[in-house]
């Protein structure tokens, strides 16, 4: 191996995805629009409505803002990279990228577990959900989503600062990935897996067993409830299940290709697969929750209608 230290590396998905770059470059120049809208959308509407103003559209409002900042961190790197002829990223902005990106799909995680264990606390004990769920609880809940994972991950990112990369380092990926960084690596990594294990551990695992705890006594809730009780509850919580399943599959794609060997797999569905983590998840989001929350449809029906009437020409009667 070339010990030439390498400050820019190749990435080799939008080399093979040449013939057409133009076109794509329109597609995810739409797509970031579209998450830009609407995550701003959801999140102006619920600042804007006092009504909305409890914990759990302030938690969704969290959520639509980790989805700008995950975005953010990987599509106009994208934009850029697909006008390139070189399709090369210097070594600073790999390294921010993963940061960015890795932060982005912990915090969701996390925001994802506190909006459960929200729902919880709304259908197991409904008449002490105020004082359970106060303000400076809440507001403890949010600081806890976003500083623990963004000052757990930084302490794990310090040790793959530390490497040196050697020779010609080519990513098959649409973004910079820890995990393939480490792997070419010129210098002693045999740390690095076991202290990423760990960190994935203190990292995931409570988040998952609060949300596998919430819903479980949920579900033993609504067995003893009526008919109505249980419809009412299902309604509560879909939108939370469609985001943890969306995440899940996302997370999922990630871990295979990171983890596992897969080249017997076709390369354009490994580009999906990579996509589905950073595109469509902060997609999907706003979209599930503008729809399906009656409140939150309601008041962006209302922001439409009042926008509407408001362009309307005014006619004069003479």
């Amino acid at each position: 191996m070339d010990n030439t230290s390498v400050t820019v590396f190749t990435m080799t998905a939008y080399a093979v995805m040449e013939n057409n770059k133009y076109l794509q470059f329109s597609i995810f120049m739409l797509l970031y629009i579209l998450i830009i809208s609407f995550n701003l959308l959801l999140i102006a509407v619920i600042c804007c409505q006092r009504a909305l103003h409890q914990p759990m559209y302030v938690f969704i409002c969290n959520l639509a803002v980790n989805g700008l900042y995950g975005s953010t961190g990987f599509l106009p790197s994208t934009l850029i990279l697909l006008l390139s002829e070189t399709y090369e990223i210097s070594l600073p902005w790999c390294l921010i990228q993963i940061y960015w990106v890795h932060t982005y799909a912990v915090v969701e995680f996390h925001i994802l577990a506190v909006m459960g264990y929200d729902r919880y606390v709304a259908i197991c004990y409904p008449l002490h959900y105020h004082s359970i769920m106060s303000i400076p609880k809440m507001c403890k809940l949010i600081a806890l989503a976003w500083l623990y994972p963004f000052s757990l991950f930084l302490m794990y990112f310090s040790f793959t600062l530390r490497l040196r990369f050697c020779g010609r380092f080519i990513h098959f990926k649409w973004f910079c990935v820890n995990f393939e960084l480490v792997k070419n690596a010129c210098s002693t990594t045999s740390y690095h897996s076991v202290v990423g294990l760990v960190l994935i551990a203190f990292l995931m695992i409570p988040q998952l067993l609060m949300i596998i705890f919430s819903y479980a006594h949920i579900f033993r809730v609504c067995l003893k409830s009526s008919k109505e009780s249980q419809v009412k509850a299902l309604k509560t919580c879909i939108p939370h299940l469609l985001s943890v399943i969306n995440y899940s599959i996302g997370g999922l794609f990630e871990i295979a290709q990171s983890r596992f060997n897969m080249s017997g797999t076709s390369f354009m569905v490994r580009i999906i697969m990579s996509l589905y983590y950073t595109l469509l998840t902060p997609l999907i989001n706003p979209a599930i929750y503008g729809m399906a929350n009656q409140a939150i449809r309601t008041h962006v029906f209302k922001k439409f209608t009042r926008l509407h009437f408001s362009l309307r020409p005014t006619v004069h009667r003479e």
